[in-house]
């Protein structure tokens, strides 16, 4: 038999919340390696002086938040690394193995708020023959579609599986090895680590209530940037979305810096279609620096993969040009359902629907929270920005109430006053936001470290 941890810890005042946060902080400081064993509830229960109700209520907790697991007769152990493919900055954003009653913690849209697929595939052909290896890669239609609603005419648009991957292919082609590159921050993990992984050195941005500050942008573009990524809606992790002046002011600290022109603007603009902000861009300023990334992953579902990349040709035809080393296109049959779903009158209805719902639960949310005593403005799109009094704390009495969160710290490239964390308030329908709103404002104003 595997012999238990020896849990010689600081239990505080020894309640269900301080015998978790003990363990919390001794998982995440090292002190409890993965797969250790824990004792069993009895045996700490004996050895702290409280019920056995109390450390079970603790493990509870601990495992809802991801960080135990239990396995039956052979006892309760600290969970162990998750699934190789992920990156630990991207392992750490939520931990809950299980299923939690309420999930706010993937940045994930509400599935019942997407608009029906089939229909579309009942409408199109679903032959698989592509013609000629070397044809367009953009179907004519969805090309003419996308560039009667770009935010400014753009030279070219394609079609990649995602905005990451559309980012993705945009930076390999623009950035060396130690080239700088300013992001927000709070901002996207997985642009982080796509950064780290292409060898850039990462400036980090602020942000208010309308995005990238703008003295912000001019002290990283004093250091001579490479390229400069936003998110001009809904941005994640804050919710925050430029205004047009914003973006005015934006495109002026570029063209008045040393070299402000050799500067690539990436927009990431992927909740647009479900944003209620204006679609904003830098290329109205600048078009030959700029390229511009839609996705429809959260207005017609993730599982589709679709984005579209539009901007200067002289960047655009060479991610095409290495897309065609590698998978040539993106589905023609996966085209013809967007075409479908941008056309079709109840497809289009079911987007539009979805964008004021998430309108209506974030306001709600964001009020009830406001009333509760939590600072906050109502952001965009589907995810709030929580500021909390410490953010593994908040996270583990949200697990023991069934409500899982994102850790705020994945989020960020530079550290910002006070912790935070990241919640999906968009899938919270309007009459339960006041209940929700009371369970995460406890947690954000009680939990300590």
């Amino acid at each position: 038999m595997v012999e238990s941890a020896d849990l010689d810890l600081d239990f505080g005042d020894r309640s269900p919340p301080s015998i978790a946060s003990a363990l919390s902080r001794a998982i995440s400081e090292g002190d409890l390696a993965p797969a250790a064993r824990l004792p069993t509830v009895r045996q700490l229960a004996a050895q702290l002086g409280v019920s056995p109700a109390t450390v079970s209520a603790a493990w509870q907790a601990l495992s809802r938040a991801g960080l135990i697991v239990s396995r039956g007769r052979a006892g309760s152990f600290v969970m162990q690394g998750r699934a190789e493919w992920l990156t630990p900055r991207v392992q750490n954003l939520a931990a809950h193995p299980g299923v939690p009653a309420l999930d706010l913690s993937r940045g994930t849209p509400d599935p019942d708020l997407l608009p029906a697929l089939a229909p579309a595939f009942a409408r199109v052909s679903l032959s698989a023959d592509a013609g000629s290896y070397s044809d367009a890669p953009v179907l004519t239609e969805l090309g003419e579609l996308l560039a009667r609603s770009w935010p400014h005419p753009a030279e070219r648009i394609t079609v990649l599986d995602g905005a990451l991957d559309g980012m993705g292919r945009t930076l390999e082609r623009l950035v060396s090895f130690g080239d700088r590159v300013a992001v927000e921050s709070p901002g996207f993990p997985y642009l982080f680590d796509l950064l780290e992984a292409l060898g850039a050195q990462v400036v980090p941005l602020d942000l208010d209530e309308h995005g990238v500050v703008p003295a912000s942008l001019a002290r990283a573009a004093a250091t001579r940037l490479r390229a400069v990524v936003l998110q001009p809606r809904a941005q994640n992790p804050t919710g925050a979305s430029m205004t047009e002046e914003r973006t005015d002011e934006l495109a002026a600290v570029l063209a008045s810096v040393r070299d402000g022109d050799r500067v690539v603007v990436v927009e990431d603009d992927h909740s647009g279609m479900i944003a209620t902000a204006d679609d904003v861009t830098l290329a109205r300023w600048m078009p030959g620096q700029v390229v511009h990334v839609r996705s429809f992953s959260k207005s017609h579902g993730p599982d589709l993969r679709l984005a579209a990349l539009g901007g200067p040709a002289h960047i655009i035809d060479r991610v095409v040009a290495r897309r065609m080393l590698g998978p040539g296109w993106t589905s023609r049959i996966l085209q013809r359902i967007l075409v479908e779903l941008l056309t079709d009158p109840a497809a289009v209805a079911a987007v539009q629907g979805a964008r004021e719902r998430y309108r209506s639960r974030q306001a709600a949310v964001a009020a009830s929270l406001r009333e509760c005593g939590v600072r906050i403005a109502t952001p965009d799109g589907v995810n709030l920005w929580m500021p909390v009094a410490h953010e593994r704390q908040a996270l583990l009495q949200l697990a023991a109430a069934g409500i899982a969160a994102a850790l705020g710290s994945p989020f960020l490239v530079a550290p910002v006053p006070g912790d935070h964390l990241r919640l999906t308030t968009g899938l919270v329908p309007e009459p339960d936001a006041p209940r929700v709103a009371r369970v995460l404002a406890d947690a954000a104003h009680r939990a300590s470290p």
